[in-house]
């Protein structure tokens, strides 16, 4: 299978809010599946440049598509559908992002792969951090970790850092947020922490849903309990992806939700850092 379609869409996104729809729907479902099989072959919603907020220093961002997750206040449900990624092999993205290679070591930045899940295509997720690795840049992924069980200890070695999502507490509290168990990704934390990888627990602060105390110090007690977990990211909810649910179809229930304010802001962090935790 060619990335012949990639040539027809522009990687590069001025923001990761960008809708992006059937990007790949001339690709056939076999040569989906080979390519999710192999990992020669990846689907990105986009990249953008310059991040300093997903990982250290100044940073390039590739999105890729696929999530089987429904987090509620997803803010890219367009990158739940792999066939809405752009196919791309691992030569390309890897050449692409070879021309920021100098730049991201002077600025003490990196790749970060994020969705989306990579890990729903881990086999292509590996073999490109694997050659951004091999560059000499630091790489990370932001993921969920349901799906790192499909992934080596080996393989994460060339995984620098993870940035962790830790969506909610309390399994029924958990599935009614994103649809899914809770148990995969704490397995993985917990696999992260016996290997010493660096850990960011990012966790979006949600009034009404995820802004209960006892949500938020359940995990601040999990995260205090690691040891490897270098900073917890508390991300306020926003309505900058609300647009998308409507453009798809989708029913949203978060229409009336505002963004925390910056009193509950304040008062999430201090429970984080109660814990011993460093929290922004």
């Amino acid at each position: 299978m060619s990335d012949g379609g990639a040539s027809e869409h522009a990687l590069a996104a001025a923001s990761p809010y960008e809708l992006r729809v059937d990007r790949a729907a001339h690709v056939p479902e076999t040569d989906v599946r080979k390519a999710l099989a192999n990992g020669d072959m990846g689907f990105l919603h986009s990249y953008t440049t310059g991040s300093a907020v997903d990982g250290p220093g100044v940073r390039v961002v590739v999105w890729t598509s696929g999530c089987m997750w429904r987090c509620r206040y997803c803010h890219n449900p367009d990158t739940w559908k792999v066939g809405n990624g752009i196919p791309v092999s691992v030569a390309r993205a890897t050449e692409e992002l070879a021309k920021y290679k100098e730049g991201l070591k002077v600025m003490n930045g990196g790749l970060t792969l994020s969705g989306g899940e990579p890990f729903m295509q881990h086999r292509f997720a590996i073999k490109l951090l694997t050659a951004v690795k091999k560059m000499g840049v630091h790489t990370a992924i932001e993921t969920n970790g349901y799906f790192a069980e499909q992934v080596s200890d080996a393989e994460l070695a060339n995984i620098d850092m993870v940035l962790l999502g830790i969506k909610s507490w309390g399994e029924a509290e958990h599935k009614d947020l994103t649809g899914m168990d809770i148990a995969p990704t704490l397995a993985f934390a917990e696999r992260l922490a016996t290997l010493r990888k660096p850990v960011w627990i990012r966790f979006v602060l949600v009034p009404g849903l995820t802004d209960a105390p006892e949500i938020v110090d359940g995990i601040a007690r999990f995260a205090a309990g690691l040891g490897n977990v270098k900073r917890v990211e508390v991300l306020p909810f926003h309505q900058l992806g609300r647009f998308k649910w409507k453009a798809l179809g989708l029913s949203y229930s978060l229409e009336n939700t505002s963004a925390p304010s910056p009193e509950l802001i304040r008062t999430t962090v201090d429970i984080f850092r109660k814990r011993g935790l460093m929290a922004y």
